[in-house]
């Protein structure tokens, strides 16, 4: 029996983007394995539930970004006798009798080294170990295939290229008019306001989108524009939200916190226009999952993010507030711009799947398996 193991310890401590592609990516394999494959989930002992239903599970005792994992990880996951182990939080074991698949979503902590505290420094200082030792790397995005390339000195040919996709949840929903939702304790109506999801740290960019709000408003004080800004606070975010009052923005700004579920299908279907002007993603899912709902958005014209709103988004340039508000003003007024937008977002949108992502997975492993 070949046994391919998936490192998914951190869903006990963390409900974020590394914990969402592992149970995708896992959940979109086990329907494609071979009749002599097996998935071994890998999990930490204190995990309530179990990340992935469908497939077998193993309860490690070793805690994600421990001092110690290196020496504890090695040994508990030999005794699981992998045939091949996928660490996607970047670091596999460093010491091991398998060929280790790792994914690296980004390398935004090499870019904004600022974002680590002394923990997370020690963590992901061992990235150029990783990415030396791993038989293969999973890139989300030739933007961050480019960046590993140069950043880490890894050779092109090791590393492939799988796109991640947005869940099927998101799809258009033609809402109508007036609707009108409580989120948060804030009650929001269709089509009235700009969109912003994503985490509130500093390489989101958020100040570039406030300061073009503040355009907009002075050029045309009659239109009531409006900015909801959805997502959980991050490092640094006091000074971002106290650029709010500073530009006199309090009346037209929602803030609400991190979001999920219907609600956040509800935000990206309601909003007028999405807006992602952030100054680095890997990948930028929020961005894909607004255009599988037909919202218009328009998104900053670096790194994966035309990557993978293609034709279907406005690009503009990061740090360029009148940029953005010059093509947020002609969105909102424009509604065949949007009407056109909102067309083109689900078809963009279905370009990316969980079951090829698997399917190109699961190529990758067999591949290393027949080598190693």
């Amino acid at each position: 029996m070949i046994r391919f193991a998936i490192d998914a310890r951190l869903h006990a401590y963390r409900q974020g983007g590394i914990t969402h592609y592992t149970r995708s990516l896992a959940t979109a394999m086990i329907p494609l394995l071979g009749d002599d494959e097996e998935l071994i989930v890998l999990e930490h002992v204190r995990a309530r539930t179990s990340l992935v239903t469908a497939a077998r599970r193993s309860r490690l005792f070793t805690p994600p970004h421990h001092p110690l994992e290196q020496l504890a990880l090695p040994v508990e996951v030999w005794f699981r006798r992998p045939s091949l182990l996928h660490s996607p939080d970047f670091i596999p074991p460093l010491i091991r009798t398998f060929p280790s698949v790792i994914t690296i979503h980004d390398l935004a902590f090499l870019h904004f080294p600022e974002i680590l505290d002394r923990a997370a420094r020690r963590y992901y200082g061992q990235i150029y170990q990783a990415a030396a030792s791993a038989e293969a790397i999973i890139a989300v995005s030739q933007a961050t295939r480019d960046d590993i390339v140069d950043r880490l000195g890894v050779p092109p040919e090791r590393i492939t290229v799988i796109y991640e996709a947005a869940d099927a949840r998101f799809r258009p929903w033609h809402l109508p008019p007036g609707a009108t939702r409580t989120i948060d304790g804030q009650m929001l109506r269709n089509d009235t306001f700009l969109l912003f999801v994503s985490t509130i740290e500093p390489r989101k960019n958020i100040p570039t989108l406030l300061r073009a709000l503040r355009i907009c408003c002075d050029r045309r004080p009659s239109v009531n524009y409006h900015l909801v800004l959805a997502g959980a606070r991050g490092w640094l975010d006091q000074p971002i939200l106290s650029l709010i009052g500073e530009l006199g923005l309090q009346d037209r700004v929602t803030r609400i916190g991190f979001v999920s579920g219907e609600d956040l299908h509800w935000l990206y279907a309601a909003c007028r226009i999405y807006l992602n002007p952030s100054r680095y993603e890997g990948f930028g899912l929020p961005a894909l999952e607004a255009l599988a709902c037909g919202a218009p958005t328009i998104v900053a014209d670096t790194s994966s993010l035309p990557e993978v709103v293609g034709d279907a988004a406005w690009l503009a340039p990061p740090l360029d507030p009148i940029a953005w508000a010059d093509l947020i003003e002609k969105l909102w007024h424009d509604d065949s711009a949007r009407k056109e937008l909102s067309r083109r977002g689900p078809q963009q949108a279905a370009r990316f799947s969980w079951t090829t992502a698997a399917q190109q997975t699961l190529a990758l492993y067999r591949q290393l398996i027949r080598r190693f």
